[in-house]
């Protein structure tokens, strides 16, 4: 029996976002004369990441709603922990802690200024989706200040991770091979 709403399906538009993050990727490596496997398997990561995270926040869409007798108004929720559960605060900071680690692999000079405003920029870029596609088509989610903030605390956990590892003696050497940027001592200051 069909979706009486249309709903957009997951699997097929996830599986577009992740092709296309990684064909955009390997062509950054290509293009940039740093093709290695585990570069790409950083790419691969990346895109089963991206994928996953578009799939996940930003769909269900619904392509025919329902007639609204009222006009719209944005799903949004502006206060910072109002009516906000624990553990949608843990699983934003669990979703967002690999972004926190593939940030430093993928940038020339990562910092904690770098990492933090990356995953913010993403988690802004996901809210500002949600209301657009709630608008257009009938989203399945609310627009969060607390996602937002929540997701940003992820990033910095992920880059907590990321840095003593990245200086312990042999899974230095491990964690050089896929970084896409030789490095000398970094800083890991803002």
């Amino acid at each position: 029996m069909p979706d009486p709403f249309g709903e957009v399906p997951a699997l097929p538009v996830a599986l577009v976002v992740g092709v296309i993050a990684f064909v955009v990727q390997l062509l950054l490596l290509l293009r940039g004369g740093r093709f290695t496997w585990p570069h790409s398997a950083v790419a691969a990561a990346f895109a089963v990441y991206a994928a996953g995270i578009f799939a996940n926040t930003v769909l269900p869409i619904y392509l025919n709603r329902p007639p609204q007798l009222e006009p719209w108004t944005p799903k949004l929720a502006l206060i910072p922990f109002h009516d906000y559960e624990v553990m949608d605060a843990i699983t934003n900071v669990i979703v967002f802690t690999p972004l926190g680690i593939l940030i430093p692999l993928l940038t020339r000079r990562p910092s904690w200024a770098k990492v933090i405003l990356t995953a913010a920029a993403v988690s802004l870029t996901i809210e500002l989706i949600q209301i657009v596609t709630d608008g257009l088509f009938g989203g399945g989610h609310v627009a969060d200040v607390n996602d937002f903030l929540w997701n940003a605390v992820g990033g910095a956990v992920g880059y907590a991770i990321f840095i003593p590892v990245s200086h312990t003696p042999g899974l230095s050497r491990l964690v050089g091979f896929f970084r896409w940027h030789p490095t000398t001592e970094t800083t890991h200051t803002a």
